[in-house]
C-alpha cells in the first residue's frame, strides 16, 4: 500500500496567501492538506476553496490560545476549561464544513502563573493539577468529537522549542491516553518532536502504531524537509509500509528554499 502524504499549509508555500496554498498543494501533487488553525477565515469561504482545489482537509488543531503570545494549547490550564470546551465546539463546526475527520489537541504548558492561592505550590503540585485538567478536558473532547464522527489526536511537543509543555514524550502521551480511557483518542506522532525528545523512532512506530492516528515529518535539526538532517527517512518510510500504515503523513516542515524545490525526497513514494 502506498504511503499518503499531506501538505501542511501553515509552513509550506509561505510566499502565498493562505487561501492560495490549497491550489498550490494540489498542483504540486498533494491530494491532502492540513494546517494549524483555520479560525481567522470564514468557514464557508474555506469550504469553497477546498472544493475548488480538490484536496482533502486531513487535520487541523483545536483552538490553542494566543499562538503569537506563546500559547501552545490550553487543554491543561484549569482556569481556561470553558474556553477549551467552547473551542472544541468551534473546531467541530469548521471540521464539518471542511469535511475533516481528524482534530488535534495541544496540551499546552504547565500554567505556573495560574495558581490562585496565597503562595505558589511546588512544581509537582502544579503539574498534577495541569494533568488532571488535561485528562478531564480530553474526556469531554473525545466524547463530543466521537458523536460528530471525528477522531481526536493528542500531540507531544518537544520542550526545546516549547518550554514547559506538559506532554513532551510518547510515553507521557500514552499515559494520558490510558487515563482518559476513550477509544476515540489517538497519538499524533510528530517525528521531529520525537527525535528531539527520545529518538528510537522505528521501534516506537512498531510498538504503538495501532494507537497512532496521524504522523508528521520534518528533519532534525532545523525542522526542514526530510534529507536535510540526521533522520533516516527512507528507513522510516519503508518500515511504515512494511507495517501497513494506512493513515496520512503530514509534511510539516519549513522548506530550506522555495517550497516546490523541497519535494525531491517525495518522488520515490509517489
Amino acid at each position: 500500500m502506498p504511503l499518503q502524504f499531506s501538505a501542511n499549509l501553515s509552513l509550506l508555500f509561505p510566499e502565498l496567501d493562505f487561501l492560495d496554498r490549497f491550489g498550490a498543494a494540489a498542483r504540486a501533487g498533494f491530494t491532502g492538506v492540513e494546517f494549524h488553525f483555520p479560525y481567522v477565515h470564514d468557514k464557508a469561504v474555506l469550504a469553497e476553496v477546498v472544493l475548488t482545489s480538490g484536496v482533502e482537509v486531513v487535520l487541523f488543531n483545536l483552538p490553542a490560545g494566543n499562538w503569537a503570545a506563546g500559547d501552545r494549547g490550553i487543554a491543561c490550564q484549569p482556569e481556561r476549561k470553558a474556553e477549551f470546551q467552547d473551542g472544541v465546539g468551534r473546531a467541530i463546526e469548521y471540521a464539518e464544513a471542511l469535511g475533516c475527520t481528524r482534530l488535534n489537541c495541544l496540551a499546552g504548558a504547565v500554567p505556573v502563573l495560574a495558581w490562585s492561592g496565597d503562595a505558589v505550590p511546588p512544581a509537582p503540585t502544579l503539574r498534577a493539577r495541569a494533568l488532571e485538567t488535561l485528562i478531564d478536558n480530553l474526556r469531554f473532547a473525545a466524547a463530543v468529537t466521537q458523536r460528530a464522527g471525528i477522531r481526536l489526536m493528542l500531540e507531544p511537543l518537544n520542550t526545546r522549542d516549547n518550554p514547559g509543555y506538559l506532554v513532551p514524550t510518547t510515553r507521557e502521551a500514552l499515559q494520558v491516553l490510558d487515563a482518559v480511557g476513550s477509544d476515540n483518542l489517538f497519538l499524533q506522532y510528530d517525528v521531529y518532536h520525537a527525535q528531539n525528545m527520545e529518538g528510537d523512532l522505528a521501534r516506537t512506530l512498531e510498538t504503538h502504531l495501532a494507537r497512532i492516528g496521524h504522523i508528521q515529518v520534518a528533519d532534525n535539526p532545523g525542522r526542514h524537509e526530510p534529507g536535510t538532517g540526521e533522520i533516516n527517512f527512507p528507513f522510516i518510510f519503508a518500515r511504515l509500509r512494511q507495517l501497513g500504515y494506512a493513515g496520512w503523513i503530514g509534511c510539516e516542515y519549513a522548506p530550506t528554499g522555495a517550497t516546490e524545490d523541497s519535494f525531491g525526497w517525495l518522488e520515490p513514494y509517489r
